[in-house]
């Protein structure tokens, strides 16, 4: 089958801008908090809404790429995106917010379902592990320069934009009390213009695989009636609670304990964590070639435990450092729960990526415990429970016992030895 650069290149492309709306609602939280006038449990509400999309949009949106064909698939997403950034940009309130990001969630989603196929398709099977590396280092890329790309937007808007400027714009919708609400009028722009680039391409057709496939819901059914598919679905639930429990209060954190400045300080903070959580997966790559990737795991997931109490006991300046390394540390929990994963059964991988990506409803599960902990006991307390989501990505690698363990490189051969009679 003939190979589409160009399509790799716009999935890459995709993996960027998913990326980039995904990962920046953690900086927003204090001046969502602000702004609104919210309790921890309200603003939790936010992250929830996006991120449970993933649970109502997944499945369906596996068995609808069956019927009809990518290009038809991502232009949609796109569009739901693009009128979920338009609502809360043109009607800046709570609810708009709430309705807003489940709508740019749903959008996120169906993208997730269509573009991974698809790239095993225009890049080859032999490059798909490579691939699939590159658009993981684009994606944490991405949620490294959002945070920054929002703090530079507030900070130009607070300082009054030139007449005739770009930012100047902005002054004429944006209320003033509400900065960060610039950044989804640019969402909007960035959705419109994946609309315009994706009519105008040419995709290859995918053909996909008999595991590939989503199946139907009896498959799913029969599935959840595994141990083992139940035991990971739960494991990446946690780790995508982990994950934005960290990233999504980080800055709330920082201001709430140590007072700092969340659209500077606590935005950059955010910054470093995807910044080294992308480190951290070259990182863990390489180890992935010399050691099996349960040792990987516990030896990665205990660091990052270490890590988090570090940023929750110890001083401003430990924090500043401490958080990041928890992203670092995070950096392969997620491909190595996920292979894992599909390395544990059979047959039917296809329905059982739809499950495992229906477990990033974490993503909204856990930050919203969280949020309620915290308006109860304090939000220091409320990221304890992200001890109990870490402890259980730790006990992966001792219970999970793979069809196929991971292929290494043995940098020292043993000596055969010849008997002589």
């Amino acid at each position: 089958m003939k190979r589409s650069y160009y399509t790799v290149g716009l999935i890459m492309l995709t993996f960027f801008v998913i990326s980039f709306l995904t990962n920046v609602i953690g900086p927003l939280i204090p001046d969502m908090i602000t702004g609104f006038r919210l309790s921890l449990t309200l603003v939790a509400l936010l992250p929830f809404a996006f991120f449970i999309a993933y649970g109502v949009m997944s499945i369906p949106s596996g068995m609808l790429i069956e019927k009809y064909n990518e290009k038809k698939m991502m232009t949609a997403a796109f569009i739901v995106a693009l009128f979920g950034s338009l609502i809360l940009a043109l009607f800046p309130n709570y609810l708009s917010a709430v309705f807003s990001l489940f709508l740019i969630g749903c959008g996120m989603a169906m993208l997730q379902v269509v573009i991974n196929p698809l790239l095993r398709t225009a890049g080859g099977e032999e490059n798909y592990a490579f691939y699939s590396v590159m658009a993981q280092l684009i994606f944490g890329l991405a949620s490294f320069l959002s945070p920054l790309v929002y703090s530079g937007m507030v900070s130009r808007l607070q300082q009054n934009a030139q007449p005739g400027s770009f930012f100047s714009f902005f002054n004429k919708f944006v209320p003033a009390q509400l900065p960060w609400i610039s950044l989804y009028f640019l969402f909007v722009v960035i959705c419109l213009l994946m609309v315009f680039v994706i009519l105008f391409s040419k995709f290859p057709k995918v053909e996909l695989n008999t595991n590939e496939k989503a199946g139907q819901w009896a498959t799913h059914v029969q599935l959840f009636k595994n141990r083992n598919v139940v035991m990971f679905f739960i494991a990446i639930l946690c780790y995508v609670g982990t994950e934005q429990g960290v990233a999504n209060w980080i800055s709330q954190f920082l201001f709430t304990y140590h007072g700092l400045d969340p659209q500077k300080t606590g935005a950059d903070t955010v910054a470093y964590f995807w910044g080294l959580m992308t480190a951290g997966g070259v990182l863990g790559l390489l180890l992935l070639k010399l050691l099996d990737s349960r040792i990987v795991l516990i030896s990665f997931t205990i660091l990052a435990i270490l890590s988090l109490s570090a940023a929750l006991f110890g001083s401003a300046k430990i924090a500043l450092i401490a958080f990041p390394m928890v992203g670092f540390f995070a950096s392969v929990m997620y491909p190595i729960i996920f292979s894992l994963a599909l390395n544990s059964v059979k047959e039917h991988h296809g329905s059982f990526s739809g499950i495992l990506v229906t477990g990033i409803i974490g993503g909204a599960i856990i930050p919203l415990g969280v949020g309620w902990l915290g308006d109860q006991f304090g939000l220091k307390f409320g990221m304890y429970f992200l001890y109990l989501t870490m402890g259980y990505i730790l006990s992966i690698g001792f219970w999970a016992k793979p069809i196929i363990t991971n292929k290494t490189i043995q940098l020292f051969k043993k000596k055969e030895t010849v008997q002589l009679d």
